[in-house]
């Protein structure tokens, strides 16, 4: 008995989004160590080093500290399973992905905060002061970047009455004033800096230190050994991959499929792969040129954000 046609193609969309970001989170963020290590002028590791340390951690053995409860077993998994359901239901690859109606953009938001709270939750099960350290300072920049975030989407969602993620993509395709609108783009550069406070980038956080006191991600982190360590960084990789991914398709919707079909796919995927690659050399580059905030300086950018998703908002009720 052979599965209905659109149940088939919506498996074959989520299975190729996965795909794409399972493979391409890690590549990403080769890429952008590779784009630093050569404006640095260093050789660097190569691109595909983050897939090749995945692969040896996934053979190495698992270690979990003795006074660790399932929260600590359970923070790689959420994170990855969060990220793989986002990266099935999204709009990456195509304008109609698989439970595209119910892609909800806040929706979105909650599940890929589910992973960072799970996460959090499983460094201070460790108990240890770093993994607490870690823990606090990535729940107040999260508590400080959501609603930035929240507000954003609120002013993406104005202008198309709705806050579906596929339908504000295909709104941008149809109407491409509205891209260029005051109310859109404050919005989109909200969603930026959300973006890099999420991922832990500079200047909010520095991806490449190993000094104690200043990690943040990386001080969650340092506890998970082996299978656990490589979830966390897929999961990761992945969470970077699909924020810049709607980033671009939501401010350069373009190239992205309209129609089903493996041909619409490939080409939609090639369009994806262009666009999150200009964007993370982008980033990789700025963070050349910049250095990390002091902590108690985070708040202020943050803030910044959340009024630039405010003006977005007021702009965008002011342009109906």
């Amino acid at each position: 008995m052979t599965a209905p046609p659109d149940v088939a193609g919506a498996v074959l969309v989520a299975g190729a989004q996965i795909l794409v970001v399972g493979v391409g989170g890690p590549l990403l963020l080769g890429l952008m160590r590779k784009t630093r290590s050569r404006l640095e002028g260093r050789v660097g590791p190569p691109v595909r080093q983050p897939l090749l340390d995945v692969r040896k951690l996934f053979a190495k053995q698992r270690i979990r500290p003795q006074c660790g409860s399932w929260l600590f077993a359970a923070g790689p998994i959420v994170l990855i399973s969060t990220s793989v359901m986002v990266a099935g239901t999204a709009p990456l690859l195509t304008t109609r992905p698989a439970l595209g109606q119910s892609t909800d953009f806040f929706g979105v938001v909650f599940v890929l905060l589910l992973g960072s709270v799970f996460l959090a939750l499983a460094a201070l099960d460790t108990g240890t002061p770093f993994g607490g350290m870690g823990a606090s300072r990535a729940t107040t920049i999260g508590a400080l970047a959501e609603p930035a975030l929240l507000v954003a989407v609120l002013a993406f969602s104005i202008p198309a009455h709705t806050s579906n993620l596929p339908a504000l993509v295909r709104d941008g395709l149809s109407n491409p004033q509205v891209i260029a609108s005051p109310g859109r783009i404050l919005a989109l550069a909200a969603f930026v800096v959300v973006v890099l406070a999420e991922s832990g980038r500079l200047p909010v956080d520095n991806p490449s230190t190993h000094l104690e006191l200043t990690m943040i991600h990386e001080a969650m982190v340092l506890e998970h050994s082996g299978p656990d360590l490589a979830l966390v960084t897929v999961g990761e990789s992945m969470r970077l991959a699909l924020l810049l991914g709607l980033l671009v398709n939501l401010s350069v919707p373009w190239g992205i499929a309209t129609a089903s079909g493996m041909a619409s796919l490939v080409v939609g995927a090639v369009a994806l792969a262009a666009k999150v690659v200009l964007a993370g050399i982008a980033i990789a580059t700025f963070e050349v040129f910049t250095a990390k905030l002091r902590l108690f300086r985070l708040p202020e950018l943050l803030a910044g954000a959340f009024v630039l998703a405010l003006l977005g908002v007021v702009t965008a009720l002011v342009a109906r």
